[in-house]
């Protein structure tokens, strides 16, 4: 249970990274990890989207914003959800967050970047990754070897916690 705890904290956005590839057995452990997370009703209607090629994380760093990062990042993985389904938000987002943990344990640095509700964003990385309706792209996850430490976070704040009611 320590180790669970430590991770948590461990966890940082990294946006700095080496050229050195994320394996597959990685990847892979990564995707179990986000399949292991909780959903409504166990439905698990989210999909993923594996990108290593150089060139489309370069284009993926271009329709995004604050995507920068994936210029130098070996890998992207794209989580995505069925919008016709009820919680497909939170189901998503419980997989991600299941995602940056497995990196972390991994040894390597990931950052989470917002897509949905944003309707440029959602229709950018919609159309470069080919994602068919009813699936709409959460969030994409840059991933990589990491070229920067951060020490672990601590961010407990007493005053945003009530107890029994607000």
């Amino acid at each position: 249970m320590e180790n669970a705890l430590q991770l948590l904290h461990q966890r940082r956005s990294i946006r700095k990274f080496t050229d050195q590839p994320v394996s597959e057995e990685q990847i892979r452990s990564m995707l179990s990890a986000a399949m292991a997370a909780p959903t409504a009703h166990n439905r698990q209607h989210w999909q993923f989207v594996v990108v290593s090629q150089r060139e489309r994380l370069d284009q993926l760093s271009e329709v995004h914003q604050y995507a920068k990062m994936l210029k130098q990042a070996t890998l992207c993985i794209a989580v995505c959800g069925d919008r016709t389904q009820t919680f497909w938000e939170q189901d998503c987002a419980a997989a991600t967050q299941n995602i940056l943990l497995a990196a972390t344990g991994l040894g390597l640095g990931s950052v989470w970047l917002g897509i949905h509700p944003k309707p440029e964003a959602v229709q950018n990385v919609r159309r470069l990754l080919a994602i068919p309706e009813p699936y709409v792209p959460l969030c994409l996850i840059a991933i990589g070897h990491p070229a920067e430490e951060k020490p672990p976070a601590e961010r407990y704040d007493e005053a945003k916690v009530h107890y029994e009611q607000w």
